[in-house]
């Protein structure tokens, strides 16, 4: 099993801190595992993507070309990434942030409203975990318990008072996959 995802939106969306979540999430269940940021000087605002390869073998480079999962959270990410996703391979993505629908038919696309979930909530910050739930329900890698430990090892200890409301938004955003 070999598991190449790219994740791609803005800075301050979460995109860099999802990724590491996956990546400590892998590591603790004994996967091999590849975390690779990228953005630009602006960070906050400006582009952001963070490439994760989680697998049961030795993994030969972080690079990528292609990718079997892509989560999309803005338009200029799609517009890059969407052609990147391998035939068969999975794009989820923000429908709020994209004007521009992705339009393969060789993959399997699921919107996820988790920015509208995580308003709902009144916890904006929280829109990843949703997506990461989506995820994990979509590509059923990484467990529940793992997932929340490498939150903890992703956070300040300051912030786990937040655990709980991530939980709540994780186990949301797999009840937003629809078939």
């Amino acid at each position: 099993m070999t598991e190449e995802i790219i994740i791609a939106g803005f800075g301050g969306q979460g995109v860099l801190s999802m990724g590491k979540i996956i990546a400590y999430s892998g590591l603790m269940q004994g996967l091999e595992v590849s975390w690779m940021p990228s953005y630009g000087p602006e960070i906050r605002g400006g582009t952001a993507n963070v490439t994760v390869i989680l697998s049961d073998s030795r993994i030969s480079s972080p690079i990528l070309q292609k990718f079997s999962t892509a989560i999309i959270l803005n338009q200029q990410s799609m517009d890059k990434f969407e052609p990147m996703v391998k035939p068969g391979g999975v794009l989820i993505y923000t429908p709020s942030t994209i004007t521009r629908k992705p339009t393969r038919t060789d993959i399997t696309i699921y919107p996820i409203k988790a920015i509208e979930e995580a308003a709902k909530i009144n916890a904006s910050k929280v829109a990843n975990m949703f997506l990461l739930g989506a995820f994990m329900k979509i590509r059923p890698i990484l467990q529940v318990d793992y997932v929340m430990e490498g939150i903890k090892h992703s956070v300040s200890e300051r912030n786990w008072k937040y655990l709980p409301l991530n939980e709540k938004a994780i186990k949301a955003g797999m009840e937003l996959v629809k078939e």
